[in-house]
């Protein structure tokens, strides 16, 4: 009998070509699909929530994959687990409705950008793989207020990264919320989706306003825009880490099972 499998994974991307399985590059998806292999003892296609780019880190990157193997799920953990590289851990493994999607099931995701905002360098901390290093102070009121234009449903396209196939590029920002926290700036970004390097994009335009080059009005304009080259750099992959993926309460119960009870229902 076919399971759904779901996994939430946590990654250091130093070290990693990206999610997305690559011939002869080491990849996210590559070891997971070796570990689940072994276990299974046939050929997994591992689906995940999004692509991560090279040097991007998850606390809560989200997968799944169909597989008959009887193994329960609390023993799973443990055997694909112990398959895995040091820069890769399982924090959860479960079973879950057979129509659950990583990818398409989500309803939501929350991205976390770090930026050490400090004359000396993050090596001190042991931080330089997690954080950008931007010395110059940075405004968070200022940012704060230019964020403020990026909440909505809009056109995206000035904060697309060139050269992804999408079929439209306008996206659903929930949540853009920048706080200090001693030395390091946080900007947490959740949204029903992202184009590619989007984040990073949005996350290195309200820099430029964070360090006074720009006022926070000018976001609104970019927006308007829909031009790449009107908006800020793309601020670097390390400091970037997918935090968590959010699905609807009903996929997240294996196929046959009620809410109230919790037991299987009789095909």
């Amino acid at each position: 009998m076919p399971r759904n499998i779901k996994l939430v994974v946590a990654y250091d991307g130093t070290e990693f070509h990206g999610w997305q399985s690559q011939p002869e590059l080491r990849t996210v998806q590559g070891v997971l699909e070796q570990a689940a292999r072994r276990v299974t003892r046939h050929q997994v296609d591992l689906i995940g929530s999004g692509r991560t780019d090279a040097g991007v880190h998850a606390a809560g990157q989200v997968a799944n994959f169909v597989t008959e193997c009887p193994i329960p799920e609390e023993k799973l953990l443990g055997a694909l687990g112990a398959r895995l590289p040091k820069d890769v851990t399982l924090v959860a493994v479960g079973d879950v409705a057979l129509e659950f999607h990583a990818t398409r099931s989500a309803t939501s995701k929350l991205y976390r950008y770090r930026v050490y905002n400090a004359p000396g360098r993050p090596v001190r901390q042991q931080r330089q793989n997690y954080c950008y290093h931007f010395w110059h102070p940075l405004d968070i009121d200022a940012m704060r207020a230019a964020a403020e234009s990026l909440i909505g449903t809009h056109d995206f396209a000035s904060f697309a990264g060139t050269g992804s196939e999408r079929e439209t590029t306008i996206r659903t920002v929930m949540r853009c919320a920048i706080q200090r926290r001693y030395d390091e700036v946080l900007f947490d970004l959740e949204g029903g989706g992202f184009l590619y390097n989007q984040v990073r994009n949005m996350v290195g335009t309200l820099i430029e306003v964070g360090r006074g080059r720009w006022p926070p009005q000018q976001v609104a304009e970019i927006l308007v825009r829909r031009d790449r080259s009107a908006a800020g750099p793309t601020a670097p992959a390390r400091g970037l880490c997918l935090q968590w993926v959010r699905y609807p309460a009903r996929l997240l119960r294996p196929t046959g099972v009620t809410a109230e009870s919790g037991l299987r229902i009789a095909d």
